[in-house]
């Protein structure tokens, strides 16, 4: 049998040149001190890593006992959810690593099959896979039924079970910001997982009316029946679904709305030079200008909202809180919240 070398520094500048050194190793979920050789696990040494980048996934596999997560979707560059939950498990005391790999949607399946082959304790998804995502596991969530999407999926002896923590996320950073949905009109433009779920999660969490943009593509019908299955659920709300091309009704939508948020992928990189909305009129002060993309920070949305005296809130709290109640359905544990949002999300 082939003897593992020991101690091989990796160098992660060469695969990650635009993360900042100090995290580089949370990044890609490989922090230095972990116990990677049968020998070095027998002897409690905790070298650097065994192999070079390319391999160190096998060789987690075949040489540690450890609990291994990722996030899959297209793109997972910009991500910033590998840093976030690698070190919380290491703060945690947890023999958990966290990796992102590109995963396009017609690769779903194959991904899933993956989980379960490599005893992969679970993934987050993130678009455009969390629709696919949802038909390939065993059991859906209420929430995530409703919807027909997952944005976490938890692996427990081969039976994958799909979870949407998104709307949650949504809005617990709300509220973080000061802002309650009760008895609010908000305005959301997109249809896909996140967008789903942050309406059903609104209409649940008492908002008023819910006004959804979407593209009226093949896909339009899949969100008349959402709208429909929030009626249904949360009777007296008021729910209705137009076309996002339409800029004038988009403009009358928002002007009359307390809440505007954005969940399409319009503003994330490389369309960061785009905007959802289109006629700035629509903005004004004391409208709440929410965006779910994160990266980059700033969008050119909040950017325009907030020169017109809006309030903004970017996508990092979402994906803060949302990755919050994924932690425990992985760990059964709190994510350190507030070292989190110090490390990782203090702007």
């Amino acid at each position: 049998m082939e003897k593992i070398p020991r101690h091989v520094d990796i160098d992660y500048s060469k695969y990650a040149p635009d993360i900042p050194e100090d995290q580089r190793e949370a990044y890609y979920g490989l922090p230095k001190h972990v116990q990677f050789c049968k020998e070095c696990v027998m002897s409690n040494q905790k070298p650097n890593s065994c192999y070079e980048f390319e391999h160190t996934i096998k060789s987690i596999k075949k040489t540690m006992v450890i609990q291994e997560d990722a996030l899959i979707g297209s793109p997972v560059g910009h991500s910033g959810s590998p840093a976030m939950y690698n070190y919380s498990f290491a703060k945690l005391g947890l023999d958990y690593a966290y990796v992102a790999f590109d995963v396009k949607e017609d690769q779903v399946k194959e991904a899933l099959d993956a989980v379960k082959l490599f005893h992969m304790r679970g993934i987050n998804v993130t678009m455009p896979d969390k629709t696919e995502a949802a038909k390939y596991v065993d059991e859906l969530s209420p929430a995530a039924q409703i919807i027909g999407a997952v944005n976490t999926i938890v692996n427990d002896d081969g039976r994958l079970t799909g979870y949407i923590t998104d709307g949650e996320g949504f809005v617990h950073n709300l509220k973080d910001h000061g802002v309650d949905i009760k008895g609010k009109k908000i305005t959301v433009a997109g249809g896909g997982g996140a967008a789903t779920a942050i309406q059903v999660q609104c209409a649940l969490d008492g908002a008023r009316e819910i006004t959804i943009f979407n593209i009226k593509d093949a896909f339009f019908e899949r969100t008349l029946q959402t709208a429909e299955k929030i009626r249904k659920a949360v009777p007296g709300i008021v729910v209705n679904v137009y076309d996002i091309a339409d800029t004038a009704k988009m403009t009358e939508e928002i002007t009359s709305s307390d809440i505007f948020a954005n969940a399409t992928i319009v503003g994330m990189k490389p369309m960061d030079d785009q905007s959802v909305v289109k006629d700035l009129s629509a903005f004004r002060p004391g409208l709440v200008v929410c965006d779910a993309v994160y990266n980059p920070a700033e969008t050119k949305l909040l950017r325009e909202a907030k020169e017109a005296g809006c309030t903004c809130i970017g996508g990092k709290g979402m994906l803060l809180w949302q990755g919050v109640a994924a932690f425990r359905l992985y760990t059964g544990m709190d994510m350190p919240v507030e070292e989190v949002k110090e490390k990782f999300f203090h702007e």
